[in-house]
C-alpha cells in the first residue's frame, strides 16, 4: 500500500464525524494530497449514485466532492439501508446482496470484513492520504465482537485513531474519559489524540479541561472546534436532522411541503430549496397536518414504500392530501412517493417486506410492481413542458405503468421517460432524483409557484462552504500533528 491512513471515530452519534472528515479532505486537498474518503459501514437511506456504477452512502459521496475525486463503491464498502425497525438491506461495494435482520448481520460480518480490507486497499493504491470515518460511537463494546466500523476496523488495518467529542450536548469531558475507561487495553493504544467539536463560547474557558481530558487518557489534544454554522448549507447525512426553514412570519411566501415519513430516503435532494430566500419549505413528521396553504406536497422517496405509505394514512395525510387537491393545490411525488400516488403498488416477491398487494393513493392512473432490478444511473434530458433541461440520478426498484404515463413527466435524452402527469396537471411524479440541484429546472419550477430563486449556482454554494469549513479547520485543527500521526496500515492477516 501507497497511502498513509488515520481514523476518526467518535464517542456517539452526530458528533461531527462526517463534516470534520469532509473539511479535512477539502483543507488536504488544498495542500495538494491526493486524498480517499472512506467509511467501512455506514448506515443510512440517504444513497449516492457512484461513477463506478454502484451507491455509498451520501455524506461519503460528498467527502469525495471535498475531496475533488470522484465517487467509488469502495468509499463505502458496507451500507445498511434501513427497512425496519429491525432489519435493513445490505449494499456490499455498491450492490445490493439482500436483506437482514440486526442479528443476522452480526453472523456476515467476518466476510463483510473482507469486502472492508478489499475496497480499502483499493483506495490506498491510488491515494497519499486515506480519511477514515467510524460508525456510531467507539465505546459500544457490545457490538465490539466482529467490529467492522470502529475498532475492528482500526485493528485490522492497524490505523491511528482520533476520538471526537461533541461538546455541544454536554458532557464532554466524561464521554472522552469515560470511552477510555471501557476500551480494551488494545483498542484504547490505537487512540493517539483527541478533538473537542461543536464548541461556543470563549475558547479559554475550556483551555483546562482539554488538559484534563489528556492528562486523563494520555492522548494528544488536536484540537478545539467552534460551531460551524454554515454546515446547514451542506447537505444533511441524518433524516432526524433534518431542518425547516421557517419563514411564516415574513409572509406572502409559497409554502413547499415534504411529507418526512418514517423511512424517507435521498433526502438530500430538498437541501438546494433550504437555501432558496423566496419561499418558505417544512418537513413535516407524521403527526403533524399539512398546512392548508401548502402551494405543493411534495412525497419523497421510500426505503419502505407500502410500509411508509401505511404510516402515510396512519397519520391522516391522505386525507390533509384530497383536501388539498380539491383546494387546487399541487403535488409531487419522487420515486417511492410517486408510487404510492398511483392505484396499486405489488411486491410479488417481498422485496420490501411481507409479499402483496396494497391499493395506493389513486391520485395517478398508475400502478407499480416492485422487481428486483435496480436502477442505478445518472440521467439528464428534459422537463415535461420540453423546454427545460435537467439532470439527476436514478436510484430506484420497480416498474410503473399506466394510463397517466402518456404524459410523462421527464424525457430523457436516450428517448426514454419517466413518470407521469395527470389531467389536470396538477399530480405528477417521477423516479429521478436530484431534480432540484439543476439550476435552471428549480428556477423554472419555482417561477411555477409564484416564486423568484435567490440561488444561482447550488453548485458553487457547496463548493464555497467546503472551502469555508477546510479554512475552519486549518485555524482550529492541529492539521500538521494529524498528518504526522497518520501511518501507513499493516492489514491483518487473521482480519481476513
Amino acid at each position: 500500500m501507497v497511502a498513509r491512513a488515520i481514523m476518526f471515530q467518535g464517542t456517539g452519534s452526530d458528533v461531527g464525524k462526517s463534516l470534520i472528515v469532509a473539511g479535512l479532505a477539502r483543507a488536504l486537498t488544498l495542500r495538494g494530497l491526493k486524498v480517499a474518503p472512506f467509511k467501512p459501514q455506514n448506515m443510512s437511506n440517504n444513497a449516492a449514485v457512484t461513477a463506478d456504477g454502484g451507491e455509498i452512502g451520501r455524506a461519503q459521496a460528498l467527502q469525495a466532492r471535498a475531496a475533488k475525486r470522484p465517487t467509488s463503491v469502495h468509499m463505502n464498502p458496507v451500507l445498511l439501508k434501513p427497512q425496519s425497525e429491525i432489519g435493513s438491506q445490505v449494499v456490499v461495494q455498491g450492490r445490493v446482496i439482500g436483506n437482514a435482520k440486526a442479528s443476522a448481520y452480526q453472523a456476515m460480518k467476518p466476510q463483510l470484513m473482507i469486502a472492508v480490507l478489499d475496497s480499502f486497499s483499493h483506495l490506498a493504491d491510488d491515494a497519499d492520504i486515506v480519511l477514515v470515518e467510524g460508525a456510531g460511537s467507539a465505546s459500544e463494546i457490545n457490538l465490539r465482537a466482529g467490529d467492522i466500523a470502529n475498532m475492528g476496523f482500526a485493528r485490522a488495518a492497524n490505523l491511528p485513531v482520533v476520538l471526537i467529542g461533541d461538546i455541544d450536548r454536554g458532557g464532554v469531558i466524561a464521554s472522552l474519559v469515560g470511552t477510555k475507561a471501557v476500551l480494551a487495553a488494545e483498542d484504547a493504544a490505537l487512540i493517539a489524540g483527541f478533538l473537542v467539536n461543536k464548541f461556543r463560547g470563549d475558547p479559554a474557558l475550556f483551555a483546562s479541561g482539554m488538559a484534563d481530558i489528556a492528562a486523563r487518557t494520555g492522548w494528544q489534544a488536536l484540537g478545539l472546534v467552534p460551531h460551524f454554522n454554515e454546515a446547514q448549507r451542506l447537505p444533511a447525512e441524518d433524516a432526524l436532522g433534518l431542518p425547516s426553514r421557517d419563514r411564516s412570519g415574513e409572509g406572502g411566501l409559497p409554502k413547499i411541503v415534504v411529507l418526512a415519513y418514517p423511512r424517507i430516503s435521498n433526502f438530500d435532494e430538498f437541501d438546494p430549496l433550504r437555501l432558496e430566500a423566496g419561499i418558505e419549505l417544512q418537513f413535516l413528521r407524521p403527526g403533524e397536518p399539512i398546512p392548508g396553504d401548502s402551494a405543493i406536497i411534495i412525497l419523497p422517496g421510500s426505503k419502505a414504500t407500502i410500509a411508509d405509505l401505511a404510516a402515510l394514512q396512519q397519520t391522516g395525510w391522505d386525507i390533509d392530501l384530497a383536501a388539498h387537491i380539491r383546494r387546487g393545490g399541487r403535488v409531487l411525488g419522487i420515486c417511492g412517493g410517486y408510487q404510492m400516488l398511483g392505484q396499486i403498488i405489488s411486491d410479488p416477491d417481498g422485496r420490501e417486506g411481507p409479499a402483496g398487494m396494497v391499493p395506493g393513493l389513486g391520485l395517478l392512473d398508475v400502478a407499480t410492481v416492485l422487481t428486483s432490478d435496480k436502477a442505478l444511473r445518472e440521467v439528464g434530458g428534459s422537463l415535461h413542458d420540453g423546454d427545460t433541461r435537467f439532470r439527476g440520478y436514478e436510484m430506484h426498484i420497480g416498474l410503473t405503468t399506466g394510463a397517466d404515463t402518456i404524459r410523462p413527466f421527464l424525457t430523457f435524452d436516450d428517448g426514454r421517460s419517466d413518470g407521469a402527469v395527470d389531467a389536470s396537471g396538477r399530480v405528477a411524479g417521477c423516479y429521478v432524483h436530484g431534480l432540484f440541484s439543476d439550476d435552471g429546472l428549480r428556477k423554472r419550477w419555482l417561477e411555477t409557484l409564484g416564486a423568484v430563486s435567490t440561488v444561482a449556482d447550488y453548485d458553487a454554494e457547496v463548493e464555497a462552504t467546503l472551502d469555508a469549513l477546510a479554512a475552519h479547520l486549518e485555524r482550529h485543527l492541529d492539521i500538521d500533528r494529524i498528518l504526522e500521526l497518520a501511518r501507513r496500515s499493516t492489514l491483518s492477516v487473521t482480519a481476513r
